[in-house]
C-alpha cells in the first residue's frame, strides 16, 4: 500500500486541499479510507463514497471500517512468536483476499516489510485469542506488540491505523535504536489506541 502510506509519512500541504480520491470533493481531517483490493492501495474519500463499498463483495474496493478492540492479555508463546518469524516488537497481521492467506507486516525505517508467515503458528495463536478471530480481511488487522516484559497486547483496528503507525515510524526513526522522539511517537500511537479501543477478554 505505498499510495497509501505516503499520506501518513509526509507532512501536510497547507496550501493545497485533500479530495477525494473517488469523486473529487473536498474531504475534512475526518474523512475515511477505501482500498483497493487489486492494488492494494489505500486511497482517501468522501463519505458518500465510503458508504458504497462497506458490504464486501462489491468489486475491487472496500470501505475500511472504524472498529477499535484492545486484548491486553493476547496470548501468545515466545516460541510461537519466534516461530512467526517477527524480527521487532510490533508486527500487523491481516488476511489477503487476492492471495487467500494471512500475511504479516512490522513497521520499519524502510516502510512496511513483510515478514513470511507459518500459517500453521498463527492459527494456533488464533485459537487462543477466538475474540479477536473475526478480523474482516483486507480492512481489519489484528496489531500485536510484546512489551520490554516479554508480555503482549493486542489490538484489532482497521488498517490504515498500521500503516499510520508505519508512516510514524519511517518519519521519526533515527540511526539503529530509533531515537527519543520516535519512541515518543510510538508510545502516543498506542496511548490513543487503548483510549478509543474497547477492552475484550481472551475468550
Amino acid at each position: 500500500m505505498s499510495t497509501g502510506l505516503r499520506r501518513f509519512r509526509e507532512p501536510a500541504r497547507a496550501e493545497s486541499a485533500e479530495r477525494c480520491e473517488m469523486c473529487a470533493e473536498l474531504l475534512d481531517g475526518e474523512h475515511g479510507h477505501v482500498v483497493d483490493l487489486e492494488t492494494r492501495a489505500l486511497m482517501c474519500v468522501c463519505r458518500g463514497c465510503r458508504l458504497l463499498f462497506v458490504r464486501p463483495g462489491q468489486g475491487r474496493y472496500r470501505a475500511v471500517p472504524d472498529r477499535f478492540l484492545y486484548a491486553p492479555s493476547f496470548q501468545v508463546s515466545p516460541a510461537d512468536w519466534d516461530d512467526l518469524g517477527i524480527p521487532v516488537r510490533t508486527a500487523f497481521f491481516f488476511h489477503n483476499s487476492s492471495l487467500g492467506r494471512t500475511v504479516a507486516f512490522y513497521p520499519s525505517p524502510a516502510g512496511a516489510t513483510e515478514s513470511l508467515l507459518p500459517l500453521a503458528t498463527w492459527e494456533r495463536v488464533l485459537a487462543a485469542n477466538p475474540a479477536l478471530a473475526d478480523a474482516e480481511p483486507d480492512v481489519e488487522a489484528l496489531l500485536v506488540d510484546r512489551a520490554p516484559d516479554g508480555s503482549f497486547s493486542c489490538h484489532l483496528v482497521p488498517i490504515d491505523a498500521c500503516y499510520r503507525l508505519v508512516g510514524l515510524v519511517r518519519l521519526h526513526w533515527k540511526g539503529f535504536g530509533g531515537g527519543r522522539e520516535a519512541w515518543e511517537a510510538i508510545d502516543g500511537f498506542f496511548a490513543a489506541l487503548r483510549r478509543r479501543a474497547r477492552i475484550v477478554e481472551r475468550g
